[in-house]
């Protein structure tokens, strides 16, 4: 979870994070995001809103199946995101999608306004992902459909040993997919905001790392947009490095250092 006394620097942090990035659309995105598009069965006429929408795979997606009939509302708190997903949508010629920059986590629609809601492997990146599950609750028409892919708690092999290594030098920090990390634990949180019929589709879509990326590995770690109480002790950093590549290494086969990327896809229904 994120530390609520520091919930603006967090915020500040992850829209800086995401404003810079300018290579989102690769294949992974597209295969977290394509099958919830799919799984949803989505109609014609249908009011959609994509929560994180990125750079809009989920919402362009939808968009060309709901047609002018319907509607797709894509909202993100990243204006560079929001920026490259305008652009796709200029191309497509599409005229039914809005972008709205705002912060998930303090989205107000009116209740009842969707038949179905999206988010794309974003869910670890909010600060109050209960009351986000509430809100959607409430935004969902009866009978409305929210689907969401999340990462298992296992999931990013180098964060699971980089989180190892911290902890045995003293060092907490925090696992951003521990909340929705299980299949039981998405069940629950759905099941206490008051959504049924849940279905979890388990996927992998890990590779393998090559010894010769562990050191950028390391950096994508160390510079996370969570935060990083490593950072308050450099005397502990060097340390904590070696002590990272020894395990990795340890784990090298022939072909790399499995890097296992767990995903859900979760379907609930109000």
């Amino acid at each position: 979870m994120v530390d609520k006394a520091n919930i603006d620097n967090y915020k500040q942090r992850v829209i800086a994070d995401f404003n810079s990035r300018t290579n989102y659309d690769n294949d992974l995105r597209y295969r977290l995001a394509n099958p919830l598009v799919e799984l949803a069965q989505l109609q014609s006429g249908q009011k959609i809103l994509d929560v994180a929408t990125g750079t809009g795979i989920v919402a362009i997606a939808a968009a060309q199946i709901v047609g002018n009939q319907g509607k797709v509302i894509g909202v993100d708190i990243s204006r560079g995101m929001l920026s490259q997903a305008q652009q796709k949508i200029t191309v497509a010629c599409l005229q039914n999608i809005e972008l709205i920059e705002a912060d998930a986590d303090y989205l107000n629609f009116n209740d009842n306004s969707f038949d179905v809601i999206f988010c794309s492997s974003a869910i670890p990146w909010f600060s109050d992902i209960p009351g986000v599950l509430q809100s959607w609750y409430r935004f969902l028409k009866k009978g409305g459909l929210v689907a969401f892919s999340c990462f298992a708690k296992t999931a990013y092999t180098t964060s699971v040993v980089y989180r190892t290594v911290a902890q045995r030098n003293g060092i907490s920090i925090s696992n951003v997919n521990e909340i929705l990390g299980k299949p039981e634990k998405c069940r629950q949180l759905l099941q206490e905001v008051g959504f049924v019929d849940i279905e979890i589709k388990q996927e992998q879509f890990g590779d393998y790392i090559s010894l010769s990326d562990l050191e950028s590995w390391w950096d994508i770690n160390l510079n996370n947009a969570m935060g990083n109480p490593l950072l308050q002790v450099p005397e502990k950093l060097e340390q904590c490095k070696v002590e990272y590549i020894a395990e990795l290494e340890a784990l090298a086969t022939d072909k790399g250092i499995w890097n296992d990327i767990t995903t859900f896809f979760v379907l609930a229904h109000k």
